[in-house]
């Protein structure tokens, strides 16, 4: 008879030092002093950055932290848009929803986890 076994998922998500640094890459790539470009470029050099964070973290439980940095893209990218066409105000939730994320063509991390299990298989 086989004992019970406990098949719980790995707990293992991004450390406040790997969601630091991926912030400090967004935030260099949608800094002030890049108004020049437009958001399609800009877009096009986070998509790497995100896809290769993803791939690394993807494994465990790391869905709250994808949520985050998500969130913090989504901010990000509207206020330097708002920035870019001289937009006044923090109301840049209802000027850049989730809609115009999707058409700009960033990388989603949300939906990306793989739930892994804590055991290994014999």
């Amino acid at each position: 008879m086989e004992s019970w076994k406990w098949r719980g998922n790995l707990q293992r998500w991004p450390s406040a030092r790997a969601m630091w640094v991926l912030r400090d890459k967004i935030r260099a790539a949608t800094a002030r002093s890049k108004t020049e470009r437009s958001v399609s470029a800009v877009v096009a050099d986070l998509n790497p950055v995100l896809r290769g964070w993803a791939a690394y973290f993807r494994n465990g439980n790391s869905g709250r932290k994808f949520n985050a940095v998500d969130g913090y893209v989504h901010e990000r990218l509207a206020t330097f848009a708002s920035r870019k066409h001289r937009l006044r105000g923090r109301n840049w939730t209802t000027r850049f929803t989730y809609g115009w994320i999707t058409r700009l063509g960033v990388y989603r991390l949300t939906g990306n986890v793989h739930t892994v299990t804590a055991h290994a298989s014999r």
